[in-house]
């Protein structure tokens, strides 16, 4: 059960706001994010009112029943209304439960998203690549803007490494479940005896940091050029324009050689660091609040096996809620990735509703 308190808070809030915007005494800036917030509360505050009645409504149609002087239509509609809105009751509270968990801020951000090839050799580089075209079909069906920042590329069409910027709405609440290990069944085309090999790649994705969510101090920074150099250490630029960032105190380093420019080299590490950083610093805070952090949905460390792609089987499993989906085809063409990501969103809100229960 609810605390009425914190219900009628709600309900109190939303009073306030709408009083204050109907005042006319409010400047603009602070109309908008009173708007934002009196908009927020609309979407609960009819749920908030029906959970408070409850008790007076269902002790109303008690009272019918129990009457002796009511007849008998009254009383079978009474007991169907009784039992509508029990079920509406726990419909209430569940969504009133779920507005009072605790927001994400950097749900609503733009996302960085690194991945890399990890065990399994070629094979995890093709992988890699494979979970980056997945990622690209995604964005381009939800009409997300993903820009390269810096790609390192293998043998036979693979990728070592490579990091991208992904732009649109709630870019990081949609993606901040792909983080950890993603492993890899399938028979290689270099197989010549059909056996199933095993290899993964990791994934990271971090909240893209603008400059007021992380300052960055000048004297913080280590500040390294060096020469750019392409596969096999062969040169590709006679100027020194690769750059090396450390972070001091966090001894984060990011290093970017992509461009030919020394001073775009910098600016694109500096994005990533900066996302490096304020992931460090959620990641810290999130630590302290929470001794149990590590929850079936996981912590978003990128050493934890999440899922497993097994192509002889045509399937998808995600091992931290147990789901399975025998579409692995779709999946991997960016078609069924909001199934995905609904059960895990839900598995989440499950997670922490029970905590406040």
């Amino acid at each position: 059960m609810l605390p009425k308190e914190k219900v009628q808070i709600l309900i109190d809030k939303h009073l306030k706001l709408e009083n204050k915007l109907s005042s006319g005494e409010v400047d603009k800036k602070k109309f908008a994010e009173i708007s934002k917030e009196y908009s927020d509360l609309n979407d609960i505050i009819k749920h908030a009112k029906e959970y408070l009645s409850y008790q007076k409504d269902s002790e109303d149609l008690k009272n019918i029943i129990n009457d002796q002087n009511s007849d008998l239509d009254m009383k079978e509609f009474a007991t169907s209304e009784l039992e509508t809105l029990k079920i509406n009751n726990q419909i209430n509270e569940k969504k009133i439960k779920l507005f009072l968990l605790p927001k994400d801020l950097a749900d609503s951000k733009n996302a960085i998203i690194e991945i890399r090839a990890g065990t399994g050799g070629l094979e995890a580089s093709l992988f890699a690549s494979d979970l980056y075209k997945m990622y690209e079909k995604v964005s381009q069906k939800k009409k997300w803007i993903i820009e390269i920042i810096s790609i390192s590329k293998s043998d036979a069409g693979g990728l070592k490494e490579i990091i991208a910027n992904i732009k649109g709405k709630n870019i990081y609440s949609s993606l901040k479940y792909e983080s950890g290990v993603h492993r890899v069944q399938r028979v290689p085309d270099t197989e010549t005896q059909g056996r199933v090999h095993t290899s993964a790649a990791t994934v990271a994705v971090l909240p893209e940091a603008e400059d007021l969510d992380i300052k960055i101090e000048e004297k913080d920074l280590r500040i390294d050029v060096f020469r750019s150099s392409g596969p096999g250490g062969q040169s590709v630029n006679t100027t020194d324009s690769a750059v090396r960032i450390t972070h001091i105190p966090t001894g984060i380093v990011v290093s970017q050689q992509d461009e030919k420019s020394q001073i775009r080299n910098r600016e694109k590490g500096m994005k990533i660091l900066r996302s490096r950083i304020y992931d460090f610093e959620r990641q810290k805070i999130d630590q302290e609040r929470s001794k149990d952090r590590k929850s079936k949905i996981g912590t978003g460390d990128r050493s934890e096996r999440i899922r497993t792609y097994n192509f002889p089987q045509g399937r998808v499993t995600d091992h931290r809620i147990n789901l399975t989906l025998h579409k692995l085809e779709e999946f991997m063409e960016g078609e069924i990735f909001d199934e995905m990501i609904e059960n895990l969103s839900l598995r989440a809100q499950q997670d922490e509703l029970s905590k406040i229960n």
